[in-house]
């Protein structure tokens, strides 16, 4: 089979190198000297360094060439590139010939608060397509450590295609059509993982992150419930499962985001010192502009807000949090 990962960051090339393993590969990238170093050196030095890219991997700036017979598409930019991404592809090739799409990112669009895959709907229709999530470090992935991830589409193809991609080796693909819970789990953890940051980076013990990271997933449940999507979505890879590795782990880029903001340092400092994009620093004010319009309760997300907007202090949006009353029910699914 012949795959193309659009985007070279780091975990869309860990994804291209697991895949090489028994497909191939075209990984296109924007930067025309990213593409270059790449292919003189076999390393994404930029995003992804000390990991070699195999040879079956080709690496190409031309995206008509990285699209070009391709049974299988992965888009693999960050959120905000996702619309321009599928309107290029659109300049080249008419939806109507597009194969199986699949796409990376987890976040919410800042202006519209579109999930992905009503991005992809609003941007190409009809396709068959879907949300390829779950707990992944791009490292360990290229590593060919184990990983599990889940293929959220109404299509039964894209899953199909996606097992046929990817599930060998270390890596496990599972199938889910709650796009909306696993979408929006993917974006909503990064948020909770910048406040587990700041808990840890002030000290507040393992005591009080199990406490926050516990609130966190209540208050993504709500929304999402809100929002059509399952409960029990929350409690799987794309709810629990990546909620903990991304607020717990230590390569977690929202998690830095949180520590650096513990001990004071602005939001504009920690993002050029990361040179890596952290989704949960945007998704933010979308967030709680979409618990307003289903009118929810985010308290953490709210405070995650104020203080990557310089609103607050970490010890100051940590004292809300605390001073808030207490709530009668815990329960995942009733907590309003």
């Amino acid at each position: 089979m012949r795959i193309a990962v659009i985007g070279a960051g780091a975990w869309g090339t860990a994804l291209a190198i697991h895949i090489a393993g028994q497909h191939e590969l075209i990984l296109w990238a924007r930067d025309p000297e990213q593409v270059r170093s790449m292919q003189l050196d076999r390393e994404n030095k930029r995003y992804l360094p000390g990991f070699r890219l195999p040879e079956r991997i080709t690496i190409t700036d031309s995206l008509q060439q990285a699209i070009e017979g391709a049974s299988l598409w992965i888009l693999a930019t960050p959120m905000a590139g996702l619309r321009e991404c599928l309107t290029d592809i659109d300049r080249l090739v008419s939806p109507k010939h597009w194969p199986v799409l699949l796409w990376l990112c987890k976040g919410l669009e800042r202006g519209s608060g579109l999930l992905a895959h009503q991005v992809v709907e609003q941007s190409v229709k009809p396709l068959k397509a879907g949300a390829l999530s779950g707990p992944s470090f791009a490292q360990e992935t290229a590593q060919g450590l184990p990983v599990a991830l889940v293929v959220a589409s109404a299509h039964e193809d894209c899953a199909l295609m996606a097992r046929q991609a990817m599930h060998h080796a270390a890596m496990r693909v599972y199938a889910n059509e709650d796009l909306i819970g696993v979408e929006l789990g993917g974006a909503l953890k990064n948020i909770m993982a910048i406040a587990a940051g700041v808990s840890d980076g002030l000290g507040m013990g393992n005591n009080a992150r199990a406490a926050l990271l516990t609130r966190g997933l209540a208050e993504i449940a709500r929304l999402g419930q809100r929002m059509g999507a399952r409960a029990q979505t929350f409690m799987g890879l794309t709810g629990l499962g990546d909620l903990l590795l991304t607020a717990t782990g230590s390569l977690s880029r929202n998690r830095q985001v949180g520590l650096a903001l513990a001990k004071g340092a602005s939001i504009s400092q920690i993002l050029a010192e990361l040179g890596h994009v952290a989704e949960g620093v945007y998704t933010a004010e979308v967030a709680v502009q979409l618990a307003a319009r289903f009118d929810v309760d985010m308290p953490i997300t709210q405070a995650v807000h104020r203080l990557v907007s310089g609103e607050l202090r970490a010890d100051q949006a940590l004292q809300a949090l605390l001073a808030r009353a207490g709530r009668h029910n815990e329960s995942l699914q009733t907590d309003q």
